[in-house]
């Protein structure tokens, strides 16, 4: 044995009430009992909401800037950070014309979350150098097919929804670096930054 205990095993011979098992059908029947006359645990669904924590971490939104060009550059920091390898791109270069629909030079054509796969912690948010993807407080809908639960840019662009709040989730220290970064001249806050080195 690697521990050096040993545990010794006792083969006791059961009782006549130990074998009929009554005792311990009516001790079951009797915690059951209780636990009508206890408060409930569960909410009459969806009648009654449960309250969510400020920083409760649900469907994922991809941000766009105030003239209402896509955030992301396709770098794949999310998706090398995502334990769960839940989210999948394609980067494409931006045609003449499109300053108005893609921040940078370099967007991307394709983006995917599989929602089955997905942990919901908050590290794609973390690792993203644009802030172009946040988790919000937005419940996630359910299906019944796989399919539907992969989420495309259809579904997660700010532009499907109304301006998503991002603000209750981030602590002071982190709101205070972004307000005091946010004027300096960072290579990823300025918008048409050239990405040569």
């Amino acid at each position: 044995m690697l521990t050096n205990r040993s545990k010794v095993v006792v083969n006791k011979k059961m009782s006549f009430w130990e074998r009929i098992y009554l005792p311990a059908i009516a001790g079951g029947l009797l915690i059951t009992i209780k636990h009508f006359f206890r408060k409930k645990t569960t909410i009459d669904y969806p009648k009654e909401v449960r309250e969510y924590s400020q920083i409760y971490r649900g469907q994922h939104v991809l941000k766009v800037d105030e003239n209402g060009a896509e955030r992301c550059v396709a770098c794949g920091l999310c998706a090398v950070a995502c334990p769960a390898e839940a989210i999948s791109m394609t980067a494409a270069e931006r045609a003449p014309g499109e300053e108005n629909k893609y921040r940078e030079e370099k967007y991307a054509a394709i983006y995917e979350i599989n929602m089955l796969r997905c942990i919901y912690c908050g590290l794609c948010e973390d690792a993203c150098p644009k802030e172009a993807i946040f988790l919000t407080d937005i419940l996630v809908p359910v299906s019944a097919t796989r399919d539907d639960m992969i989420y495309g840019k259809d579904k997660l662009t700010e532009k499907h929804f109304n301006e998503v709040p991002i603000k209750k989730r981030q602590t002071e220290e982190v709101a205070a670096f972004k307000a005091e970064t946010k004027n300096k001249d960072l290579r990823h806050n300025v918008l048409g930054k050239s990405d040569s080195f």
